[in-house]
């Protein structure tokens, strides 16, 4: 079941990176827009990382390396997939910064023990058919008080689950998001661990994609859109941001948000 669900993605990713456009990927948006609070919320908690030399797990096209990079970390970009190690050494190349690419498996990684000041992985434990395998291998590749810092979907929102059974060409069959009772096995692996949750009202804006804009999510990935579009979203989004911080409040709302955000060290 592991290795089916391992080539599967292998594949699906290698298909995405030979069409992906090097030009329209917005590295400092994907970190610093009002639309990435994911992001914002673990450089809040990383500080500086220049110096450090950081595992950027899964990494994708590799917009996170190039941007920790760009504020000198030693970026080393693994991901499951040939194809999108090949696109993120390209785009670091582009941006005249210099990456280690590798292709590597997450549940079992090719580093030794203490290897890392911060491993960062965006939207990979979701993939992957053991994420607190990975999360165990993420904690010990890094060095005693290195952070792990990933994001994650959570499974809990009926509105995105209904999102989730439509995108059926943009997403990969054998994706399962988090529960959120996922963090309390961060907790059990890790001294410390900070956390949160984004996307309540704010999902109005998928809404407003499906219902207003008639974009159907086999057509555009919504999460990269939300990011190449956030100069013209961010009235709307700062308004809806304003309402979650109310709903947060809220107990048990937080589970139902779309994504889960997590600072934890060793």
């Amino acid at each position: 079941m592991s290795d089916r669900i391992l080539d599967s993605e292998r594949r699906f990713h290698d298909r995405w990176a030979a069409a992906i456009d090097l030009d329209g990927l917005r590295v400092q948006d994907y970190f610093e827009a009002c639309t990435a609070p994911e992001n914002r919320f673990i450089l809040h908690h990383l500080g500086d990382v220049s110096g450090q030399r950081l595992l950027d797990l899964g990494c994708g096209a590799g917009e996170n390396s190039v941007y920790f990079a760009q504020r000198g970390a030693n970026c080393v970009a693994t991901d499951l997939s040939p194809g999108m190690v090949q696109v993120a050494c390209q785009l670091a190349e582009r941006h005249g910064i210099s990456i280690e690419g590798h292709v590597a498996n997450a549940l079992a990684l090719d580093f030794p023990d203490n290897s890392f000041d911060i491993v960062y992985a965006a939207n990979l434990l979701h993939h992957i058919p053991d994420p607190r395998l990975a999360l165990s291998e993420m904690h010990r590749v890094l060095v005693p008080g290195g952070k792990a810092c990933f994001w994650e979907p959570l499974r809990h929102n009926p509105v995105i689950n209904v999102y989730r059974r439509m995108a059926t060409e943009v997403r990969t069959e054998d994706e399962t998001p988090l529960d959120i009772r996922f963090v309390q096995f961060v907790r059990s692996r890790f001294t410390t661990t900070h956390y949160d949750t984004f996307w309540l009202a704010t999902l109005w804006i998928f809404l407003h994609f499906y219902l207003i804009e008639h974009v159907h999510p086999n057509d555009e990935r919504y999460w990269k859109k939300i990011i190449r579009e956030h100069e013209r979203l961010t009235p709307l989004y700062r308004r809806l941001e304003r309402a979650d911080r109310l709903l947060k409040r809220l107990p048990g709302l937080r589970r139902l948000a779309w994504n889960l955000a997590v600072v934890a060290i060793k």
